[in-house]
Parts: structure tokens; sequence; C-alpha cells
């Protein structure tokens, strides 16, 4: 078993661990309870009731966040001629086609999204195996294969995130850091429990939101009432 730190044992005492907080409440209690001395990340976890093994119960997509991750994005794309030139015009980090296919097949992943001309996924493919199990691979159902460069730049660059189940239905999205005032994460997570309601598969049967938690990168996790963060998420 895992040993926690001081710090961690206090705030794990001060949540009540058979109790669904509302979602308000249990930001309040996460900004409380915080002590890192790093501006740590918000991560909310969610268990869904589907089985990701079905094709048509995986559940993938992306929103944009209103009010950011709170980091940096460096953002790659894969394009040649008139939509690399607008690639970098949209503010790309870098932007390359053969040759930045190289490069990262030589090692190099200094970036955290990868975005491509449906023009030029031929050549993108060769690096499904080093992109793939990392989630940087350009997948149309996340809007990062597209002729819509600059608009797809603006949205990652302004806090867009994906998600996407685990094998075990679970997804795991960052809201934002921890200096976030309590209404910006709040607004946030609304806006991802939206997402998953419209992004619920027709197969999913029963309860679909199975289990819902929050925790900052050092802190417990806090327990949220499905039912209430559905309902809320619904006119958020």
């Amino acid at each position: 078993m895992a040993k926690h730190g001081k710090k961690y044992l206090e705030a794990r005492q001060k949540i009540d661990r058979n109790r669904q907080y509302d979602p308000a409440e249990a930001m309040k209690l996460l900004k409380e309870i915080a002590s890192a001395s790093f501006d740590e990340t918000v991560e909310l976890a969610v268990k869904l009731g589907v089985n990701p093994k079905h094709a048509d119960q995986q559940v993938r997509g992306a929103t944009v966040l209103p009010h950011g991750t709170g980091r940096s994005m460096r953002v790659i794309v894969f394009a040649k001629g008139e939509k690399a030139r607008e690639a970098e015009e949209a503010g790309a980090d870098f932007v390359g086609a053969e040759d930045l296919v190289d490069k990262i097949q030589n090692g190099w992943l200094d970036f955290d999204v990868a975005v491509a001309a449906p023009d030029v996924m031929g050549i993108v493919g060769k690096l499904g195996r080093i992109l793939g199990p990392r989630g940087l691979m350009p997948n149309p159902k996340t809007g990062t294969v597209t002729f819509d460069l600059t608009r797809a730049i603006a949205e990652i660059k302004a806090g867009k995130v994906e998600y996407r189940t685990d094998k075990a239905g679970n997804i795991h999205v960052p809201l934002g850091k921890i200096s976030f005032h309590e209404e910006q994460l709040l607004g946030n997570f609304y806006t991802v429990i939206e997402a998953l309601i419209k992004a619920k598969p027709a197969a999913a049967k029963g309860q679909y939101f199975r289990g819902i938690a929050i925790s900052a990168t050092m802190g417990p996790g806090i327990k949220i009432s499905s039912q209430k963060a559905a309902t809320l998420g619904k006119t958020a």
C-alpha cells in the first residue's frame, strides 16, 4: 500500500468519504485543502456506464473549456503549401510535413497536441505507433484532422481538452489550476459534463454516470453527486 505524506493525510481527514458532494461544495473544499507549493492541476475523473470493448459504446471527443486549462499548449501542425502558411499565421509552434514526421521518428516529442490537414494524413499515418499510445495522433473525432487549421489552433490555445474512455470506462480530464476561482472551475466542470451527456452512446444502457470525483495533483479525491452533476449539467 502506498504511503502518503502528512499534508495528504490531513487533507483527507477533512473529506467525508461516505458523502457525495454538491459540485459547488466540492470545488470549495478542494481549494481549501490544497497545500502544495505549486499551482496544482485540478483533475476530473468520471466512471461511465459503458463497455469500451464494444465500438458503439466508446466515448471520445473534445470540448473547449470556457476558462482555459491554465497552461500554455504547444501545437504542431502537419501541412503543406498554403495550409502550412495558414498554420504558421495562426500561431502553431511548429509546422511541417515529411520533415516533421522524420523529426518525430527520431525521438522528438516536445509538443502537447498534433493537428493535421486531411491531405497529409497519408504520411502522418507512419507515426501511429509512436503517437497513438501517447494520445497524440490527430483524429477527426477530436477536431485535430481538419482543413480549418486556424480554428483548430485557436481552440487548442484557448483551452480545448480531449476526453476518451479507457479500458475500464473511465475518463480523466484536466479542469484547470487550483489557483482558478471556484466559479471558473465550476464552469469548466459543467462544460465537460455537458459534453459527456451529449456524447452518450445510444447503446449505453442503465446509469450513465457511475461515479464522479475531482482532485488536485497532490491531494485526495472528492466524490461528487452524479445525479446533481448531470441535472445541473443540462442547464448550466
